[in-house]
């Protein structure tokens, strides 16, 4: 039992050995994408055509530079391995552009689905705010009503009979 002690026990792993990269995941996504963004523009498409054109004029044309001659097999490996490193970026670029599309319809959603509740907020306030204004007297209708208490009071002062009140009360909106 002294000697577990001085040594780790058994059941508990140990730390890694050997050397350890920390590789920051975002530099290397960031650094793909710049890659990734560079061969799809017109600009090197246009330089790499340059670099072929040149290197098949000297390989044909120039007997004493042909350091490869015509099946072009240096070119062709140059090619192989330079879209052995490109897919795997243009791959890596598309898959973040693919999470940040995620990332933002979440947020769209989020935001379309507080849109809507504010609107449906908004709609049953306004409808609230409607039939309380239907129950406010309005302005014709206090017109109308001290217009007959006008009348009533020059019919009074005239010893005339009061006007025929048949019609009935009236609602503050002007309906009966």
């Amino acid at each position: 039992m002294s000697e577990l002690n001085g040594r780790q026990r058994l059941e508990t792993p140990r730390g890694t050995r050997g050397l350890r990269f920390h590789i920051d995941v975002e530099a290397v996504g960031r650094v793909s994408e710049s890659i990734a963004r560079f061969l799809g523009t017109g600009r090197y498409l246009l330089m790499q055509t340059v670099v072929v054109v040149v290197w098949v004029a000297l390989n044909v044309f120039a007997v004493r530079l042909q350091w490869d001659p015509y099946p072009f097999i240096l070119l062709n490996l140059a090619f192989s391995t330079q879209a052995a490193y490109a897919a795997p970026l243009i791959l890596l670029a598309q898959n973040r552009q693919e999470n940040r599309d995620r990332v933002s319809l979440e947020e769209d959603r989020a935001r379309a689905a507080q849109t809507k509740a504010d609107t449906e907020f908004l709609a049953r306030e306004l409808a609230a705010l409607r039939l309380a204004v239907g129950e406010v007297a309005t302005r014709d209708y206090l017109r109308r009503e001290l217009d007959d208490i006008r009348q009533l009071l020059a019919v009074r002062e005239g010893g005339e009979d009061e006007p025929d009140s048949a019609a009935g009360p009236k609602s503050p909106t002007g309906r009966k």
